[in-house]
């Protein structure tokens, strides 16, 4: 007998291997060129330009409100009736918090904090109740072990009141999530990469989940014909592969699944070569492959497989610690700074002719142009906002002030207020000028995986600055390594990594050989 199909199994490690083997190669002159979307396309693309909230983030919200519920409602309890005399608000507020605390816990592993329990909360009330119920009794507990006895009016307030509000707050949650559903607002965007019968059946096992988060926004294929009609199961194909980056990053959107079947191997890893350096989730669906998964290979939407390939950096929570980090340290930085900064802009207006700032475009996250400010640096009549001529020691068009301003990297310092706008991180790869190169080409020439740095915001400083990359990029051995540097951090992520580049910075800025 045959060996069975479900015997062979995708290697997904493989293919990130092969990814990962072609993301510093030099480009052959042969490769397509960026293609520009078709007009439909763009069109369906604008209508997605408005950020959405993800599910995951959406309950991380609810949760914490549930919390404050519980925290109000203890609180009005200790208002009410006679408590003993040994009663401190101090204590009482920790006992509240430890029992909020426990509530969530319980209403989390009751598995309340699911989209569908939240959009249907009578399905789940009692769980709700049981729940909320636990964490009173562990509230009047734990004041009875403290010395003072919670007062049978000051419970009953607390229980009754605070179950009222919970159930209230579920059902107006469950409004607001169903309102969310239908405008668009929380869903999770998908466009599937593959066209024909493979994505006509995907989309219908998509449909047919009940609670089903995802937005497919349209369908992505090179071939043509009767293998791949202009539209399926209801959906247009918007244009061919080399038009989904652009597309995909006009729309903002979340996820990319790939509907071909595992054995193209080949035709898989051609995509993904492209695809790659977006900041989406890339899946490829295994609903109709008799595949062997590995438990930490896949993911579901609904009761649909899909084979997890690449993951989005900083998603959801993540994206929300990095950004309150950066809003704390840059305030932080700010308010010991600003005497530095006004005296830098001083010495800039007293020395030469011109504005005190200069504003650069440069690429952001996801590819986008922002404009990022620095102190002044060169003679107003030559700079070079297009930085095409990258400066270099003893550069004339340099002011003896910008000279002492680049090398000690007091010029980055009004990029604190790009940070507080959202515009840049504190820490990430840095940004380059529109138009930068090295010699006479630009660095996506020289690095194929170089727009794979903008799957995070840039930063002020970052890992590849402080082991000793910054300054001019006059080869492609430079550009190399800050590109590879780039992706390790991105990679590797996490608030104590950007804690240690953070607090690293001012050290290695002490090392100023590349620095002009």
């Amino acid at each position: 007998m045959s060996e069975p199909a479900h015997s062979q199994e995708l290697d997904i490690e493989a293919l990130r291997r092969k990814v990962s083997e072609i993301e510093n190669r030099k480009p052959a002159p042969s490769e397509e060129p960026q293609v520009g979307l078709n007009p439909f396309a763009r069109q369906i693309a604008e209508q997605f330009r408005e950020t959405s909230t993800t599910p995951a983030l959406l309950i991380g919200q609810y949760r914490l409100m549930e919390g404050v519920l519980f925290l109000l409602a203890a609180f009005c309890a200790s208002l009410v009736g006679e408590w003993d005399p040994s009663f401190s608000f101090v204590h009482y507020g920790l006992i509240c918090l430890s029992a909020a605390l426990l509530t969530i816990l319980f209403l989390q592993i009751a598995d309340t904090y699911q989209i569908p329990s939240l959009r249907s909360p009578r399905r789940m009330i009692w769980r709700v109740l049981i729940c909320w119920g636990i964490g009173t009794l562990f509230l009047t507990a734990l004041s009875w072990i403290e010395g003072f006895s919670m007062p049978l009016d000051a419970l009953l307030t607390d229980l009754v009141g605070g179950t009222s509000a919970l159930l209230a707050l579920r059902y107006l949650m469950s409004v607001a999530i169903r309102h969310w559903a239908r405008n668009g607002i929380m869903e999770r965007r998908a466009v599937i990469v593959g066209g024909g019968q493979p994505a006509k059946d995907l989309v219908r096992a998509l449909e047919a989940q009940p609670e089903n988060d995802i937005r497919i926004c349209g369908i992505f294929d090179d071939r043509g014909g009767a293998r791949s009609p202009d539209v399926v199961a209801g959906y247009p194909k918007l244009g061919t592969f080399a038009e989904l980056v652009e597309f995909a990053r006009l729309a903002r959107i979340d996820m990319l699944i790939i509907a071909l079947p595992a054995s193209a191997e080949q035709r898989i890893l051609q995509l993904l070569r492209k695809l790659w350096v977006l900041p989406v989730d890339i899946r490829l669906a295994a609903h109709a492959q008799q595949l062997r998964f590995r438990p930490r290979a896949y993911s579901h939407v609904g009761t649909v497989p899909m084979l997890d390939i690449f993951d989005k950096p900083l998603r959801d929570w993540d994206s929300v610690s990095k950004r309150a980090f950066d809003i704390f340290f840059s305030l932080v930085a700010l308010a010991l700074a600003w005497p530095i900064m006004i005296a830098c802009a001083i010495a800039v207006k007293a020395t030469s002719k011109g504005p005190v700032l200069f504003v650069q475009k440069r690429h952001g996250f996801n590819n986008e142009v922002i404009n990022v400010l620095k102190f002044r640096s060169m003679y107003t009549e030559l700079s070079d906002p297009t930085a095409k001529k990258a400066v270099t020691k003893n550069d004339p068009r340099v002011t003896p002030v910008g000279r002492f301003l680049r090398k000690s990297s007091l010029d980055e310092l009004p990029q604190l207020f790009n940070v507080l706008r959202g515009e840049l991180s504190l820490v990430g790869p840095r940004p380059h000028a529109v138009h930068a190169q090295t010699g006479d080409r630009k660095y996506v020439d020289v690095v194929e995986s170089y727009f794979a740095r903008h799957r995070v915001k840039p930063g002020v400083t970052g890992w590849a600055q402080i082991n000793g990359l910054r300054g001019e990029l006059d080869s492609d051995e430079k550009i190399r390594a800050r590109t590879a540097h780039d992706l390790h951090y991105i990679e590797n992520w996490s608030l104590l990594l950007d804690l240690k580049i953070l607090f690293l910075t001012p050290i290695r800025l002490l090392n100023t050989e590349n620095a002009y």
